[in-house]
């Protein structure tokens, strides 16, 4: 029995590795390697804590990594169906994008595994254009942008086990006070319009980065538009 519990937890302990060489391409591979690992890494802990033996160790090591690996693989899964969503619901419009990107701080889906850092999972990143969204110098939505936020809150109320960052980004004209004070109120509206349509307050982070975060050229008008705008950063709520 010994031997049957040593060798499925050395097989759940190789996944990591195996998924590292495989390269899972989508969030439900990889919040199903995290998952494994971090529960992997729970279940020892707690099955030591109890029995305070190797055989219970090895135990909780196997149920907390089976345990972990669906709940990580369901989280990923849970991501890729919102970022489906998302591209639908974005197809058309001109004034939104929409991208994955790695998540820096991934503690959604166990960090590190074994001491190993593994390749984070993707969050969904939208960009709303700024000249679309607001006047210049404003931080009031224009009302002919209103269906825009409706886009993405429909999908964002379907998805209520995710948080928000909402995060507002100028172009380098004017003082670096002005610049910072209405990009965070226009995180701020984005935020706001979003909860009247829906998606609860409690979810949502607002931050202004003012114009240090461009992501262009402040040289030419082509650069300073595309910096003037407001990013929305998804990720899966903390499973800890």
């Amino acid at each position: 029995m010994k031997k049957l519990i040593v060798l499925c937890l050395v097989s759940v302990m190789m996944l990591p590795a195996c998924a590292e060489m495989t390269g899972p391409q989508t969030n439900t591979g990889k919040g199903a390697v995290y998952g494994t690992a971090g529960g992997a890494a729970a279940g020892a802990l707690a099955g030591q804590l109890i029995g305070r033996n190797t055989k219970s160790t090895l135990i909780g090591a196997a149920i907390g990594a089976a345990v972990g690996g669906v709940a990580g693989a369901s989280i990923g899964q849970m991501m890729d169906k919102q970022a489906a969503a998302f591209q639908q619901a974005l197809a058309e419009s001109q004034a939104m994008s929409m991208r994955r990107e790695p998540d820096p701080t991934p503690t959604s889906y166990g960090g590190n595994t074994g001491g190993q850092q593994q390749a984070p999972p993707q969050i969904i990143a939208l960009t709303l254009k700024g000249d679309v969204f607001f006047k210049t110098g404003s931080a009031e939505v224009y009302p002919g942008a209103y269906s825009e936020i409706d886009r993405i809150a429909q999908v964002m109320t379907q998805y209520p086990q995710t948080t928000i960052t909402v995060e507002g980004h100028t172009d380098s004209v004017g003082s670096d006070s002005l610049n910072q004070r209405l990009s965070e109120q226009r995180a701020q509206s984005v935020a706001s319009l979003l909860s009247q349509r829906g998606v609860e307050y409690s979810r949502i982070t607002t931050i202004g980065y003012g114009e240090t975060r461009p992501i262009a050229s402040n040289n030419t008008e082509g650069g300073k538009q595309l910096n003037r705008r407001v990013e929305i950063r998804i990720r899966p709520m903390s499973q800890s």
